[in-house]
């Protein structure tokens, strides 16, 4: 296990820098770099998706006036909008944002950067990336480790449930009530939980911003922990909604599978209980599949899924993060968070593999190429 472990820590450093390489070159070609961001700041033709960023725009107090040497006749400038404007200060911009530099010198600093978890400055927030993602990691934690726990807290025993009914009237509504779920979009519910919980058109039970109070300081333990949950209570829910539905029937399938193996009759021909069969035999070998789901739900609920619930009731989580970097060329803070996850996501695959091998000592990864 030892030379397998090494193995598949190796296989991570080719696999993260193709992340980078991949996605450093993409944002090469997008149109509408941090220099052009500005030029559209200062030309009124800004047309970001986002004015939420804080301390918005750069740090220019160093640089020309953008107007001098607008009459030295018709200037030809690579950057759409720059018409007009002194070449000085489009040569400034491009080194604040380090864009002076050929393209395969930027790559080689980014890795040795990453390398030392140096992620360097947002362009816009005038903040270290990594004091950036620290101060939005306690909302997508809050989130994704929640709503992880509920949605697997409730999903397998309820999977193991319907297996052991399966084709009985609670097998059948169960099913009903989870695929609808699941065809509810989390937003369009979240919206619904607004209107009718949080103040929208009927009841004003919760609140709608942010994951404590503004007095919550001021709160005792136990007032503190009722608090937090009363803010995490609707969207945790909203983003749950359709989580249980492939995790319940992945659970039963896996669970409906073993069921039928000759090792379970011969359990229970030897006289074991239905419960000992059930969680001391065929648990362990029907969760296999429910593990190997494990990384890429821990990721979903921290990036993907925590988007659009954030951004409706007003939590600055990583999710809406990455969005608005995007949207405003941030890209140090786009490939800081790609990278973490996805080294995240790389480890937590490999610690998949290592619970196969507690759950079921029969899976040896020695004996095959990884």
């Amino acid at each position: 296990m030892g030379a397998y472990i090494i193995r598949r820590l190796l296989l991570m450093i080719p696999t993260l820098l193709g992340i980078l390489l991949i996605t450093f070159v993409i944002l090469q070609f997008v149109p509408g770099g941090p220099v052009e961001r500005i030029i559209a700041e200062l030309t009124g033709d800004n047309v970001a998706a986002t004015e939420r960023i804080s301390g918005s725009g750069s740090d220019l107090g160093n640089a020309p006036d953008p107007t001098q040497g607008v009459g030295q006749g018709n200037i030809t400038s690579k950057y759409r909008g720059a018409q007009g404007l002194d070449p000085e200060f489009i040569a400034d911009l491009e080194r604040q944002f380090g864009l002076d530099k050929p393209a395969h010198e930027r790559f080689a600093l980014l890795l040795w950067n990453y390398i030392r978890f140096d992620f360097g400055e947002s362009y816009f927030r005038k903040v270290d990336v990594i004091d950036l993602i620290l101060e939005k990691l306690p909302v997508s934690a809050s989130l994704g480790m929640w709503m992880l726990l509920l949605s697997y807290g409730i999903s397998i025993p309820l999977g193991v449930a319907k297996a052991v009914r399966d084709g009985s009237k609670f097998d059948v509504w169960t099913s009903g009530v989870i695929v609808v779920g699941y065809a509810i979009p989390g937003f369009l519910f979240a919206i619904l939980l607004i209107i009718l919980f949080a103040g929208g058109s009927y009841l004003d039970l919760f609140p709608l911003r942010g994951l404590t109070s503004d007095n919550f300081e001021e709160l005792s333990l136990a007032g503190k922990i009722v608090d937090y949950f009363w803010h995490l209570a609707l969207p945790l829910f909203a983003m749950a909604i359709g989580a249980f539905t492939t995790i319940t029937f992945l659970t039963k399938n896996s669970f409906l599978d073993e069921i039928r193996k000759q090792y379970v009759l011969t359990a229970h021909a030897k006289g074991l209980t239905e419960r000992r069969v059930l969680y001391g035999h065929v648990f362990r070998n029907a969760m296999l599949i429910v593990i190997a789901g494990f990384p890429g739900a821990f990721i979903g609920a921290f990036f993907a899924e925590s988007l659009l619930i954030e951004t409706i009731f007003s939590l600055d989580g990583l999710g809406l993060l990455t969005f608005e970097s995007v949207i405003n060329r941030d890209y140090p803070v786009v490939l800081a968070n790609l990278y973490i996850f996805g080294l995240v996501s790389l480890v937590l695959h490999l610690i998949s593999d290592l619970t196969y091998t507690w759950i079921d000592p029969r899976i040896d990864f020695e004996s095959r190429e990884v």
